[in-house]
């Protein structure tokens, strides 16, 4: 019998999880079986109770259910516990593990890329879930600076207040300055097809421009705006997205998936669409 996992959320019928999940299994030789669940609105403890019941070993978990994994579990990651979200369940037979797997999807990905942090210069945009959920992951890496900008400068604040770091400011749109090296949209613009109110003299200055939405095309209108204004690495996060689920993996299997290879494999599934 296989060992049962899924993504739970809603909506959910759009997510890649269960063909990231699946690839995973089949280049490692393993059997697992991996779907979707809807949750209906503050139906979430329900439907994690009646997974666990049906013999499910684990789950991941996207929006709008992060906070809600987050209450349900048993014990926290450090990792979640800065993030104040979960999107990764395991059960154990010592209880319910949350852990939160976006903030090392995200960094691993950067190294793939080369992405150089030390002494950096990096400009956040955004400050919702998503950047909350990287953003203490970049505050430990050896960049120099970390400036949040959100079109709400008190959100910004509120993040930056939360990390605790001399290394991270916050600021508006209207009140933003500097150059900074390496660009970061973890807004939700992109996933509306607009892009954030960003001065076009910011993003001509970056060596290199990250944006969390990703599309079938592999470049979202965010990195096509960086693209056009001359900046040369520009890239979206479906690297992030296996990166992230690869991290899920090894906690419920104890094995790390080949990513070069799925993203490879992503990428034609996504263009054939």
């Amino acid at each position: 019998m296989s060992d049962k996992y899924a993504v739970f959320g809603n909506p959910i019928a759009h997510s890649l999880s269960p063909l990231i999940h699946t690839f995973f299994a089949n280049t490692l030789n393993e059997d697992i079986e991996y779907g979707r669940v809807l949750v209906e609105d503050g139906g979430f403890v329900k439907a994690a109770e009646a997974f666990k019941a049906s013999g499910g070993k684990g789950f991941n978990v996207t929006a709008p259910c992060k906070i809600d994994a987050f209450n349900f579990v048993d014990k926290l990651s450090d990792a979640a516990k800065t993030a104040g979200a979960v999107n990764t369940v395991k059960f154990t037979s010592d209880g319910v593990l949350g852990d939160n797997t976006d903030g090392v999807g995200f960094i691993s990905d950067l190294k793939r890329l080369q992405v150089k942090l030390e002494g950096a210069d990096v400009l956040l945009i955004g400050a919702g879930g998503a950047a909350q959920g990287i953003l203490y992951p970049l505050v430990k890496s050896e960049a120099a600076k970390i400036t949040v900008v959100n079109r709400t400068a008190s959100k910004a604040l509120s993040l930056a207040q939360k990390v605790n770091s001399d290394k991270v400011e916050a600021k508006g749109f209207d009140s933003l300055c500097g150059d900074f090296s390496i660009i970061i949209n973890a807004s939700s613009s992109s996933l509306f097809k607009e892009l954030p109110p960003l001065d076009d003299s910011f993003i001509k200055k970056a060596e290199f421009v990250y944006d969390l939405a990703y599309t079938k095309e592999g470049s979202t209108v965010f990195t096509q705006k960086a693209q056009s204004l001359g900046v040369s690495s520009a890239f979206d996060g479906l690297g992030m997205l296996i990166m992230q689920a690869a991290a899920s993996y090894e906690i419920w299997r104890g094995v790390c998936p080949d990513v070069e290879a799925t993203i490879t494999y992503m990428r034609s599934v996504l263009s054939s669409r």
